[in-house]
């Protein structure tokens, strides 16, 4: 089977507040939004981040979840720079969303942040100089090279 994922989908106990997260604080635009159920953002060649209302979620799986509370996982959103991150932290901080590492030099040389959305996940918001992607869409993690788009 061909590794990829096309839809990643978060319940969500306050809709409202995860749009605003995203849409607000990291300034993505709906694919598709229906009040009171779900909004989604492409986030990706051919992936969508689904953000559904937690009741909503539940019905829709038949009850085989009870507890969406989400917990040991983390989403990364890269920038191009130092400022930008703390710039991204601040603008999500005003909206409410919790500052669990202020933005800092990081371990791996770059410079990072992290906040936990309304769902409960935990996003670091980072310039990682060592991270940068293809033409071909491939990642690559170390230094840049002729064939690594800025």
């Amino acid at each position: 089977m061909t590794p990829r994922v096309h839809f990643i989908t978060l319940a969500t106990p306050d809709l409202a507040a995860a749009r605003a997260f995203y849409r607000d604080g990291l300034g993505w635009s709906p694919l598709l939004d229906v009040p009171g159920e779900i909004v989604f953002f492409q986030v990706g060649h051919g992936l969508v981040l689904g953000l559904f209302d937690a009741d909503r979620f539940v019905g829709d799986i038949a009850g085989a979840v009870a507890d969406t509370s989400l917990g040991g996982l983390t989403l990364s959103h890269n920038l191009d720079s130092p400022e930008e991150v703390d710039e991204t932290v601040a603008r999500l901080a005003a909206l409410g969303a919790a500052v669990v590492k202020p933005p800092q030099t990081a371990d791996f040389g770059g410079y990072h942040g992290h906040v936990r959305d309304p769902n409960g996940v935990t996003w670091e918001i980072c310039h990682n100089p060592g991270w940068s992607i293809r033409a071909d869409g491939t990642v690559r993690l170390g230094p840049v090279d002729a064939d690594d788009e800025a």
